[in-house]
């Protein structure tokens, strides 16, 4: 066999429907039998459905176009198969069920713990309002103490600004000596009298002319239960302005003076709005006592007494 001739004809001669034309029956065209072109000494290159092997020598597979035996042909009933309803207890078929969510490859675990997560969101918000309500709890125990403490302790203002109350409640409270104007010894000057009206002494009556170097009150303190800390108080008038005096204590003059502040804010020339009261620690001994409000230099005296008292203590120190 030579090339350009591989066989009594060529490929392209081989026309398989030859033997339906003239010049295909005069060159010798038959009709198809056993599966060839139709020519003499055709190449036999058809094969029929199905017959084609693939795969490697010894795989056992199924030819071109065959349908495995396990399985029946298209239409025909597999004789493995049996229908749900013959079987015991069949019934209807049912929607198929889908499968439960993984949470993987493979299609195996569990789905998701709802339950387990809403029972953790409930304990967290039932913890939230557990802490809330026992912060609210606690508040409104600290604001109770404070108010209490507020209504039991006197403030740092009200023991250095006493109000313009005209009353000596404390020294009844301490069962503690008073005292008023004209039972004072009067010097340097200084009488009593009840022109202006506010006083709190008995029948109106205070302390005038201490406005001048000099003047001086002096009261002789009876039945002080024991040696220790006390407040004298004072009670006097400033016409609008602020005034000062020396405190004298069994002899011993006091280095801070006697405030005799406007605390009742009266108006220029007022006196009968400026009465109020100022206080100021003392030491005393236990029984006599002698206490002297005096004007010195350096002090600015204008103003009207009327009382004077005790307190067990220094006023707001703690003492």
């Amino acid at each position: 066999m030579t090339s350009g001739n591989n066989g009594a004809s060529t490929p392209e001669d081989e026309d398989p429907f030859g033997y339906l034309y003239a010049d295909g029956q005069a060159n010798g065209a038959q009709p198809p039998s056993g599966g060839g072109y139709g020519y003499p000494n055709s190449v036999n290159r058809v094969r029929a459905v199905g017959q084609r092997q693939y795969g490697q020598p010894g795989q056992q597979t199924a030819a071109y176009g065959q349908i495995p035996q396990q399985q029946g042909a298209y239409g025909q009933p597999n004789a493995h198969y049996a229908a749900p309803e013959t079987l015991p207890g069949g019934g209807a078929p049912t929607a198929p069920q889908q499968p439960a969510y993984s949470g993987g490859a493979g299609g195996r675990g569990r789905g998701p713990n709802t339950k387990g997560l809403l029972i953790g969101a409930i304990a967290v918000v039932a913890a939230v309002v557990i802490g809330i309500g026992v912060a609210m709890m606690n508040g409104d125990s600290q604001n109770d103490k404070a108010s209490d403490g507020a209504s039991s302790t006197p403030s740092a203002q009200q023991s250095s600004e006493p109000s313009p109350s005209n009353s000596n409640s404390a020294a009844a409270q301490d069962d503690l000596p008073t005292i008023d104007a004209k039972a004072l010894r009067l010097d340097g000057g200084t009488t009593t009298a009840s022109d202006v009206k506010g006083a709190q002494a008995d029948g109106g009556v205070y302390v005038t002319g201490f406005n001048a170097v000099g003047a001086s009150l002096t009261w002789t303190v009876n039945g002080i239960p024991k040696s220790g800390k006390y407040s004298v108080y004072v009670g006097y008038s400033v016409p609008g302005k602020d005034a000062t005096a020396t405190l004298t204590v069994n002899g011993t003059a006091s280095k801070k003076p006697v405030d005799l502040k406007n605390w009742a804010n009266a108006s220029g020339g007022d006196y009968e709005k400026g009465w109020t009261k100022t206080y100021n620690y003392v030491q005393l001994n236990k029984g006599t006592n002698t206490i002297k409000l005096s004007c010195e230099q350096g002090n600015q005296c204008d103003a009207l007494l009327d009382q004077m008292w005790l307190v067990k203590g220094w006023v707001g120190s703690g003492g």
